[in-house]
């Protein structure tokens, strides 16, 4: 899927949490001011990501703690993906709400090979898009002892505005995870992590968000909320090992 060639990028985001109301409202009020993304059907397409984490699960408490300066490591997919097709390592660094990506593209296989014999191979040798972010993200796995953790799945509708074309807005549904089973070729399957009537809602733009939207969000009351897919899916997955003490994820229409 050739839709994320740029590697290098810097914005902004807000996320919500929204009902399927919510959404058909939303919808039918700022499709005037938007177009469907190009790829996918309509701009629907499913992503799936490797993400990563140490044993003793650092990134998932610099993320639940909302540290002023997080990041996490993730390898992606879009739709179904063979083992030889096209796959999207990056790491994803937040700061406040800005929110950097550094992203290469490389054959699902190649990640495999790298995260199987990345110490005992040059860096170089690896066929993908973008050294310089390879070297980045052996950094930061080596620096944490990285490992994969989980695979976390969902349907995406993604548009772009027609006369901003910085400005986007995606939409996730039936969201679900697991970690019986890492390989991403092997499908989007997995465990529902958040209430089936809610939708992910992320808006993201360069600068700020355009006063017609602010507009319509309030209008509708959706709840912004920085609902993270990691930690709700960590706390599903590992319910047992997590510390009774942690304030679990929103992830229900009703409440916490």
């Amino acid at each position: 899927m050739k839709k994320l060639a740029i590697e290098i990028f810097k914005r902004k985001e807000q996320k919500y949490l929204i009902t399927l109301d919510q959404y058909s409202l939303l919808l039918e009020q700022i499709m005037p001011y938007m177009r469907s993304d190009k790829f996918g059907v309509d701009g629907r397409y499913i992503v799936s990501s490797l993400y990563f984490d140490s044993d003793d699960h650092n990134i998932y408490f610099e993320t639940k703690n909302k540290l002023t300066f997080r990041q996490k490591l993730r390898l992606r997919t879009y739709n179904e993906t063979g083992i030889d097709e096209t796959a999207f390592f990056e790491v994803k660094q937040k700061h406040n709400n800005v929110v950097n990506k550094r992203r290469m593209l490389l054959p699902l296989e190649e990640a495999y090979h790298y995260l199987e014999k990345g110490d005992k191979k040059h860096l170089k040798d690896f066929h993908t898009s973008n050294l310089q972010v390879l070297r980045e993200i052996d950094h930061f796995r080596t620096l944490y002892k990285l490992k994969p953790e989980m695979v976390v799945s969902y349907e995406r509708h993604a548009l772009h505005g027609i006369d901003n074309p910085d400005l986007r807005i995606t939409f996730d549904f039936n969201l679900r995870c697991r970690n019986d089973d890492l390989l991403l070729e092997h499908g989007s399957d997995g465990e529902q992590f958040i209430d089936n009537n809610l939708i992910v809602l992320e808006v993201k733009v360069n600068d700020s968000v355009p006063l017609w939207l602010t507009r319509i969000l309030q209008a509708l009351q959706c709840e912004q909320r920085s609902a993270s897919k990691y930690c709700t899916s960590m706390e599903l997955l590992q319910k047992n090992q997590m510390s009774e003490g942690i304030e679990r994820e929103y992830v229900t229409a009703g409440g916490r």
